[in-house]
């Protein structure tokens, strides 16, 4: 399979190929699930596992383990690379369809996240490639396949984060509610001060009471700039 090696700062970055590649998403939900040393986690759909191995560039914020799912053999592929590059033992890559994940992961994770497609199926006009639909369109999943998904994985109190567009915020919340996952923290992203969100970042948390904090939003530049909180992500520096 054709891949390439994506420098993810001085010492670490990981295999991609032109279906299974990341964008400015994936570092910003990476960020946002605030993953803790002592986390189980699941990252469904994970590409080329961008968001997993974001948590492990540190080599300092590192879960306890990851299992990492993707439906795609050639997604699966980019990731077993660069874990075989590292010898990086904490990540699982699974090629399974997560809708059918066996049973014996139930209630095993602490956090569940996710980069889902944006589109509902049949809304606008469809990806070229087979792995651009997938990733772009709900045809193999839709976000209720996911949260009912999540929620089965996660133990009581266990966190769901994921992205979205803000025009799917109504359908986000209404199907973490129906999984049983209360809508607990949602930020809205910004290209700068002055433009629309183009993204939200959601948080969800299986069996809590109702009670949703609004952050401030991330910007993504300010004066022309990279915005601190993205160079912190992008580059590691401190805010």
């Amino acid at each position: 399979m054709n891949t390439h090696f994506e420098p993810l700062g001085e010492n670490f970055g990981l295999f991609v190929c032109k279906e299974h590649s990341f964008g400015t998403d994936a570092f910003l939900l990476s960020d946002f699930s605030c993953v803790k040393k002592t986390d189980t986690a699941c990252d469904l759909g994970t590409g080329c596992g961008i968001i997993p191995l974001l948590w492990y560039r540190d080599f300092c914020v590192n879960p306890k383990n990851v299992l990492a799912v993707d439906i795609q053999q050639k997604a699966i592929f980019c990731l077993e690379k660069t874990l075989e590059k590292y010898d990086l033992k904490g990540i699982t890559p699974l090629l399974c369809d997560l809708k059918d994940l066996p049973k014996e992961y139930n209630d095993s994770f602490t956090l569940v996240t996710c980069n889902p497609p944006y589109k509902k199926e049949g809304a606008g006009i469809l990806s070229e490639t087979a792995a651009e639909k997938i990733a772009r369109h709900e045809t193999a999943c839709d976000i209720f396949d996911i949260t009912k998904t999540a929620a089965r994985l996660l133990k009581f109190g266990g966190r769901l984060c994921l992205c979205q567009r803000p025009e799917r915020l109504a359908d986000v919340i209404q199907a973490m509610r129906k999984a049983g996952i209360e809508p607990k923290r949602l930020t809205m992203v910004q290209k700068n001060e002055s433009s629309k969100p183009w993204l939200f970042l959601i948080e969800g948390k299986k069996g809590a009471k109702p009670f949703l904090e609004i952050t401030k939003p991330l910007l993504i530049y300010e004066n022309g700039e990279y915005s601190k909180k993205m160079r912190k992500m992008y580059f590691g520096e401190e805010e």
